[in-house]
């Protein structure tokens, strides 16, 4: 088993940044791809971006690409999601997700975070 923990998300104005961090523990051996989607309220989940533990790949969604950078702390078992230029549309709950492959669909991935709030107010 893997455990994913986000770290807290928040209140920010559009135009303003935040960072999420996704603590990994447990079986980490096991996935070899850290991804982020989002589900706002009346939506269904969607990808936002992934990376590989050890290629460090890359993979984003068109929304993001530009405004959104991850990175990965091999050493503390962390992959961040630096979020910039927020925009009022990326008012959702973000997941970490794990898995072994670096796909955009979540069936590709096998645990997940609990999620955490995110809101952009215009």
């Amino acid at each position: 088993q893997v455990q994913l923990v986000e770290s807290e998300g928040g209140l920010v104005q559009a135009g303003g940044s935040l960072r999420l961090s996704c603590a990994a523990s447990g079986r980490t051996v096991s996935v070899s791809v850290v991804g982020w989607f989002r589900q706002a309220p009346g939506k269904e989940r969607e990808f936002v971006s992934a990376i590989t533990w050890g290629g460090s790949n890359t993979l984003y969604a068109d929304s993001v690409k530009g405004r959104f950078t991850i990175s990965k702390d091999n050493a503390k078992n962390t992959v961040n999601l630096q979020m910039n230029s927020l925009k009022p549309e990326d008012t959702a709950v973000y997941y970490c997700a794990a898995g072994t492959r670096l796909r955009t669909i979540p069936a590709a991935y096998t645990y997940w975070g609990q999620g955490t709030p995110v809101t952009v107010s215009s």
